[in-house]
């Protein structure tokens, strides 16, 4: 079901999306090969619920996790690298990799967002430690990070606030928009955000069980609706793949928000299953990862060429 009938009737629908976000055509069929042990975790770190994964510019995958030694990164081919953050992060809910390859923590238990560099040294944090507000220099519950084309940064703000923050790539803050409810241009547990090439903002809107799509300066574009998006992913070629951690299942949409393809859909261990996938990464060639809280795992989904 689309909503832009009741996004008109509103006065906030500005028209049709400009470009589409890929080539989205129902008939290209993409196929993955699941692979569930590329990652060679080392038995000094107990793996929790894996909320995050993102991948550098080297093809370095980077794994958040909500236990010990939380930011944990590997090579390509999977081995151990290195990790951090125990003495810092609260409780880790988002990664995201900037075109600098730094890497970028929402924290759920201390309202920050953190920015590391790849070795894992803090550069900077966002909000204040432990207190939670609205405010222009405050978070509550932060949930994800990404980045628009000039490295302004985007926050959904998240499960104590519904809105979405903007800040310009130093940290200054820009602007914000947002409200608790089902409205249009309101959210319920804002989850998930990414940038397309166009510079339109898609968040996962999670608990309304929709993506809402909007300018760089939070005006209302679109509202997609069915299914339940924990997290959001771009592909190479612009195309949007999507995790509905209720469903247990990675959903591929075309240009309209409509599911074009879909992968799993139970529950499980197995390669191809899914245990609550909340967050997405595409790398450079198109592989998929998915982070998965229940699973407390990273399933890679190679690209079949």
């Amino acid at each position: 079901m689309r909503m832009r009938s009741m996004i008109a009737a509103t006065g906030v629908f500005l028209g049709l999306m400009a470009c589409p976000i890929g080539s989205g055509h129902a008939g290209d069929q993409i196929e993955f090969e699941p692979v569930v042990d590329l990652l060679q975790v080392p038995g000094h770190i107990v793996l929790g619920g894996v909320s995050g994964v993102a991948v550098n510019s080297k093809g370095q995958i980077y794994m958040l996790h909500r236990a010990e030694h939380p930011v944990v990164c590997f090579e390509p081919t999977g081995e151990y690298v290195r990790s951090w953050g125990s003495d810092l992060i609260g409780s880790g809910h988002g990664l995201r990799i900037d075109r600098d390859d730094n890497v970028w923590v929402t924290d759920t238990g201390h309202h920050l967002v953190y920015k590391f560099d790849p070795q894992g040294e803090l550069l900077l944090a966002l909000g204040q430690a432990d207190k939670p507000g609205l405010g222009t220099d405050q978070f509550d519950k932060p949930t994800d990070v990404n980045f628009g084309p000039q490295g302004e940064i985007y926050v959904t703000d998240g499960y104590g606030n519904s809105r979405i923050m903007k800040f310009t790539a130093k940290g200054k803050f820009l602007t914000t928009w947002g409200e608790p409810g089902d409205g249009p241009g309101q959210f319920n547990a804002p989850h998930a955000v990414v940038v397309d090439a166009s510079d339109r903002v898609f968040i996962a809107d999670r608990d309304n069980m929709r993506i809402q799509v909007f300018s760089s300066d939070g005006k209302l574009l679109d509202i997609w609706t069915g299914f339940k998006p924990f997290g959001l992913a771009f592909d190479p070629d612009g195309v949007l793949f999507v995790a509905d951690g209720s469903a247990q299942k990675i959903l591929r949409l075309d240009a309209d928000g409509n599911v074009v393809q879909s992968w799993g859909g139970e529950r499980g261990t197995a390669a191809g299953e899914f245990s609550t996938p909340h967050e997405l990464e595409s790398d450079r060639q198109g592989n998929l990862y998915a982070a998965e809280v229940s699973g407390k795992r990273v399933q890679q989904l190679v690209r079949k060429r």
